[in-house]
């Protein structure tokens, strides 16, 4: 392990909660879950049993794995908290349940999913990026890149920077890779960039 790296105990994992219309979102959600629980990190998702949620979930339970899930009250009201979960949270919104999930992960993986799925990412990257994070600053953030789901993302990201919104350096604030293992092995030796985010202008 790189000597600026934390060991990764709990990884926030971002999905959809639909199964997207191949098979190959739900396999490798599913291989994802099993990694999780072989490597003994604890997964941390959004509580349901929904779409690919319920897939990365059940598949960490049946590896043995721990799984919490932080669930806002109206889903939990509506009968979609998961019935298996080692644990897990109630919070009041989707504000707050964005932020339990950050505070407790120490490592965050995008799977495929919509709009709150990409949301998720990009706020934690920017916490990342302005080391406003709880317990460290900075925290890895990843994205399996399943069927190329993230390769448009990269390419808008590689615009922002080429047009002078963002340091080039930037663009490591989210790992891409292919494969859960290959995913996950380049998250446990990310080291935050260390450079201005004002380009061309004081820092502070």
């Amino acid at each position: 392990m790189n000597q600026n790296t934390q060991a990764l105990q709990r990884i926030a994992v971002f999905c959809g909660s639909n199964f997207g219309t191949h098979d190959d979102y739900r396999e490798q959600a599913a291989a994802l879950g099993a990694l999780l629980a072989e490597q003994g990190i604890t997964l941390v998702y959004g509580g349901t049993s929904k779409g690919l949620m319920g897939v990365v979930a059940d598949a960490a339970l049946a590896a043995g794995g721990e799984v919490l899930g932080v669930i806002n009250r109206r889903l939990f009201e509506r009968g979609h908290l998961h019935p298996r979960l080692s644990g897990h949270e109630v919070v009041d919104n989707m504000r707050q349940r964005k932020a339990r999930m950050a505070e407790l992960a120490d490592a965050f993986i995008a799977l495929p999913g919509g709009l709150g799925t990409l949301e998720e990412l990009l706020e934690a990257a920017t916490l990342s990026q302005l080391r406003d994070h709880v317990n460290r600053p900075s925290k890895a953030c990843g994205a399996l890149n399943i069927r190329g789901f993230y390769s448009p993302l990269q390419a808008l990201l590689s615009h922002a920077a080429a047009e002078g919104f963002m340091p080039a350096a930037h663009l490591d604030l989210i790992t891409v890779a292919d494969t859960p293992a290959e995913l996950l092995a380049e998250l446990e030796q990310w080291v935050p960039p260390d450079v201005n985010k004002w380009i061309g202008q004081p820092g502070s």
